[in-house]
């Protein structure tokens, strides 16, 4: 099983959000969103609160998640 990275941050500086407005966007808690970018690269995720992150940013999955190993 492979790591992967989620793209929020790079995603939230583009449309000039902040993570906690990403959280709010999204329904995912803060607190989860604010790991996943700490973390960087995870071998484990909530596939809901990634769709749902993808949902706010009105991207795909695969637009969201970098495959990393």
């Amino acid at each position: 099983m492979g790591l992967v990275r989620l793209k929020i941050k790079e995603l939230a500086d583009k449309r000039g959000w902040t993570l906690r407005e990403v959280s709010k966007r999204s329904g995912v808690n803060y607190s989860t969103i604010k790991s996943y970018v700490q973390r960087g690269e995870l071998n484990t995720v909530d596939l809901s609160a990634v769709y749902k992150i993808a949902w706010a940013f009105e991207v795909t999955i695969d637009d969201l998640v970098e495959v990393v190993e």
